[in-house]
């Protein structure tokens, strides 16, 4: 079992920045793949950004360009640099981790709103 503990959600204005953080812990060494998906109400849940063990990166195409998605190995942590940000942006944002079994983080708001 893999636990993930979110911060860096907040209200920012449109054009603004944030940076989420996603540390892990537990059985940190069955994890393949972390990444981020978003779920606004209404909607369904929609993957934003994922990096594997190997390094690769994929993205949603509604983030690229405005989103990147990091690791420090060292601190068991991702990260998600978003830029830019726009209203539509706006939505909980679940931290993930996959390998023998799927994990999520409790969620982080991110309001984008003037």
């Amino acid at each position: 079992q893999v636990q993930l503990v979110e911060s860096g959600g907040g209200l920012v204005q449109p054009g603004g920045f944030l940076r989420l953080s996603c540390a892990a812990s537990g059985s940190i060494s069955s994890i393949r793949v972390m990444g981020w998906h978003r779920q606004a109400p209404g909607k369904q849940r929609e993957l934003v950004a994922r990096i594997f063990s190997s390094g690769g990166t994929i993205y949603a195409d509604s983030v690229k360009g405005r989103f990147a998605i990091s690791r420090d190995n060292a601190k068991n942590t991702v990260y998600l640099q978003m830029n830019s940000l726009k209203p539509e942006d706006t939505a909980v944002y679940y931290c993930y981790a996959g390998g023998i079994r799927t994990d999520w983080g409790q969620g982080t708001q991110v309001t984008v709103s003037s």
